[in-house]
Formats: C-alpha cells, sequence, structure tokens
C-alpha cells in the first residue's frame, strides 16, 4: 500500500521555510545550467544557420579559417573556370573572391575595443548571401562606404549609419545596416573588396573564394576536384561545414558552465539531504504511527524519495523561471578561429529546460536516498518513542 501523495505535499507547506531556502538553492543550479546551455545552444545555432548547402569555400591548403588564410588572383581565375559551377542571373559564374580581415572597435561591453570582421567582396558575393538591407542602402563599388550586420550595429555605438569608422588609410562612411537573419554573418562588416584590398596593400592575394554549385553532386565533385589539384594549391570544404567546426568555440564555455553547475549541484544535494534528514528527526512518530497502520518499508523510502523529488521538482522548475528572461538576449564571444567578436542570441528552448528539470530531479534524489532509507530502517517502536 503506497501513503499518498498529499502527504508529502503538506509536508512540503508546513515545512515552508526550509522549502523555500533548498529549492532556492537548486534553483540557483539549475540556472546557472540552463544558462550555460542557452548560450552554447544560440551559439551553435548562429553557426548553423550560416551557409548554403551548393555553396564551397576555398582556402589556402593547410589553412583551417579565413583569417590565416592566402589564395592568389590566379587561382581565383582558375576556379571561375572550373566546371559545374552555377551562374547567376546575368551569366556570370558565382564565384565571389574575398578578403578578411578583423579591426578593432570600441563596444558597449568593452569599451577598450574588440575585434570585428571585416570583410571585402564584390556584388557577386552579396548576391551569394541570404541578406537583406534593414536600414539605408549597400555600399557603392570604389568607395569608402561599409554595411554592418545587424548584431555590430546593436554592439557598436560608432558603427551607426551616417557614422564613420576610421581603419586602413582613413575613414568609412557606414551606409547601411544588413539583416543575415540569425546567421554569424551579423556579427560582420562589409565592403568593396577592391577598396579595402587598395587600403591594406593586399591588391594581390585574397583570403578565401566562395564558390556555388549548381546542384549538390556537382558540389560535392567540386570539393574532391580543388582538394586533388596539387597546382592550384587549395583545399575546399562545404560552407555549412566551416562554419559548423567554429561551433568549437562554445566547447570552453560549456565545459566550465557543467563544471560550475556541478560544484554547485554537490552543495545542492548536501542542502536537500539536510533538509530531509532534518523531516525524518521531526517525523519519527509519524513514522511510526505510518509503520502501525500497515505500510511498509518500502512504502515509506518511496514516500520520503517523492517528498525529495518533489522538492527539487519545485527548485528545478523555479530555476528555468530564473533563466527564462535571458532568451533572446544578444551577447558575444571571442572566437579563437576568427580572432574576432561573435555576437548571437541566447537560446532557452524546451529541451534546454527539460536538461534542467531532469538534472534538479538527479540532485533531489541524491540528496534524498539516504535520508530516505533511513525512514524506512526505523523500528516502530524506536520511532514512536523518539516522539
Amino acid at each position: 500500500m503506497a501513503i499518498p501523495i498529499t502527504y508529502n505535499l503538506r509536508n512540503l507547506v508546513v515545512r515552508k521555510t526550509t522549502t523555500l531556502m533548498t529549492a532556492v538553492g537548486i534553483a540557483l543550479t539549475v540556472a546557472v545550467l540552463v544558462a550555460d546551455l542557452a548560450l552554447v545552444s544560440g551559439l551553435n545555432s548562429a553557426f548553423q544557420a550560416t551557409g548554403h548547402p551548393l555553396q564551397v569555400l576555398v582556402l589556402r591548403k593547410g589553412a583551417n579559417s579565413e583569417i590565416g588564410s592566402n589564395v592568389s588572383r590566379q587561382a581565383f581565375q582558375t576556379l571561375k573556370a572550373k566546371a559545374g559551377i552555377a551562374a547567376n542571373s546575368q551569366g556570370e559564374p558565382m564565384v565571389s573572391p574575398e578578403m578578411v580581415t578583423v579591426i578593432n572597435l570600441p563596444s558597449i561591453d568593452n569599451p577598450t575595443g574588440m575585434n570585428v570582421t571585416l570583410r571585402g567582396l564584390s556584388q557577386v558575393g552579396v548576391d551569394m548571401r541570404p541578406v537583406t538591407i534593414q536600414q539605408g542602402r549597400w555600399f557603392q563599388p570604389g568607395q569608402r562606404e561599409v554595411v554592418v550586420g545587424k548584431s555590430v550595429a546593436k554592439r557598436y555605438p560608432n558603427a551607426q549609419p551616417g557614422k564613420r569608422l576610421r581603419f586602413g588609410r582613413g575613414e568609412w562612411e557606414v551606409v547601411g545596416v544588413m539583416d543575415t537573419g540569425e546567421s554569424a554573418m551579423g556579427s560582420e562588416i562589409w565592403g568593396d573588396l577592391n577598396q579595402i584590398s587598395s587600403d591594406f596593400n593586399r591588391e594581390d592575394l585574397l583570403n578565401s573564394v566562395l564558390v556555388r554549385a549548381t546542384d549538390a553532386a556537382a558540389a560535392q565533385a567540386l570539393v574532391n576536384s580543388l582538394n586533388d589539384d596539387r597546382q592550384l594549391n587549395a583545399s575546399a570544404v562545404p560552407e555549412r561545414e566551416y562554419y559548423a567546426q567554429q561551433t568549437a568555440a562554445g566547447a570552453p564555455l560549456e565545459f566550465f558552465g557543467i563544471l560550475i553547475a556541478l560544484i554547485m549541484a554537490v552543495g545542492s544535494s548536501f542542502a536537500a539531504m539536510n533538509t530531509m534528514y532534518a523531516a525524518v528527526a521531526r517525523r519519527a512518530a509519524e513514522i511510526g504511527t505510518l509503520r502501525v497502520l500497515g505500510f511498509s518499508r518500502g512504502s515509506i523510502l518511496l514516500s520520503f524519495l517523492c517528498e525529495s523529488l518533489l522538492l527539487a521538482g519545485i527548485g528545478g522548475l523555479l530555476g528555468c523561471a530564473l533563466a527564462l528572461p535571458l532568451n533572446g538576449l544578444t551577447t558575444g564571444i571571442g572566437s579563437f578561429v576568427t580572432f574576432s567578436e561573435i555576437a548571437f542570441n541566447f537560446r532557452v528552448s524546451p529541451a534546454t529546460m527539460l536538461i534542467g528539470t531532469v538534472f534538479a530531479l538527479v540532485v533531489g534524489a541524491i540528496g534524498g536516498l539516504l535520508p530516505a532509507r533511513n525512514a524506512a530502517r526505523k523500528e516502530i517502536l524506536s520511532a514512536l518513542r523518539e516522539s
């Protein structure tokens, strides 16, 4: 015969002070875990939303990022003649030569400045990306004009339409803000390739070349062909795969976040354990009475364990509620691949909150098992004498 769950609920209400204190301790642990998972989820989503399934990024052989890559203009001309490359509405091959570097801008969070990715590209490169102008207009070829991602405009006070940024050999006017969805491109600044290359004395070298294939089979054939071409000395990787590899930037955050949550979980488990031990000590007479009424040791163990799980469940839900306001909040992280800041939004998803709640229940189970076992082992007479 099982003890009704209402018995456990009544005991939690009667001991509201200790219940609240223990639940808050568990809630803080869960909030830290959920916030960390939401941060990593948001970062991964930003990279996963970047790239086209038919596009291939060409880098120097051995390079693992655009910043550390050099591709010659001659190689770019060779790429344009490769088979399987799609053409735009004007009949031009969809091959975008690009220069990528970083510039330093003061941000809201760091007035001393953060690195931001600067990309030089042509109109073909702009057309190959799913971007739209949110405010202002696109830059004009041959002019010192740039368009900033919406995340850059949000986080950097100087990167606003009508203002000027100083880098290269002079000042550049911000003429527009581009909407790139949730992709990592929202953390970039774009300008005319030839003008930016001239300012940085890079007229002869590119950092990368972006290529659009006609179909999936052609894309894979293009990757194989470019990787096997020894004369070209280039490596090709699907664009989406390239950005997916950059999710490694979130690995240290995920590790340390989970480590902190586990350390806090040990303290929360002891808090739950102390609460339940105190409950067992105060309710010795109740335990004896339950045994007299015919409830088995197993029923008492299960009842006290359920009470601990209820306590942890309250803390878990409270922790998820504490972390929920972070959903959609914009933050940034420095990437070890691009050496620049990547802005993204926290994503507190149902799956993330489920993980936090399950984590709280595990903490409650660990903290409640020994006190529940102690309650179940009490002899009837000894329990009644303790009252």
